[in-house]
């Protein structure tokens, strides 16, 4: 499985071309051809981080929001299901412990940021 596909289970239904999520992958330092490696725990968290920017290019697409109609979910439905999953995307990737680890064996994290 490549780091494409991989993506495309990660955001099912979300229609964007091939072209556009290369884009998004190379953005978060991943080449969309090369091997999806599940134990490759930063390779997981650039993924995670690939959805999460396309996520918010859905958020941000006004017209999408005008135009979405299905069955009995409204826009309001679909607006605050989309900020959900985004804010989940976002927790889940800052809670992931990095494997950058210093000589001392201590990691290194900003408490705050401006």
């Amino acid at each position: 499985m490549t780091n494409l596909e991989r993506l495309k289970m990660e955001i099912s239904n979300i229609s964007f071309t091939d072209e556009q999520l290369t884009v998004f992958l190379a953005e978060n330092g991943l080449n969309s051809t090369d091997t999806y490696n599940a134990n490759d725990k930063a390779q997981y968290k650039a993924i995670l981080k690939t959805a999460l920017s396309i996520l918010e290019a859905v958020a941000n697409d006004v017209n999408l929001m005008k135009n979405f109609k299905l069955d009995d979910m409204s826009i309001m439905d679909f607006h605050s299901n989309l900020m959900e999953r985004i804010n989940y995307l976002d927790r889940k990737i800052r809670n992931m412990i990095d494997d950058e680890v210093g000589s001392d064996g201590a990691t290194f994290t900003y408490m705050f940021s401006d």
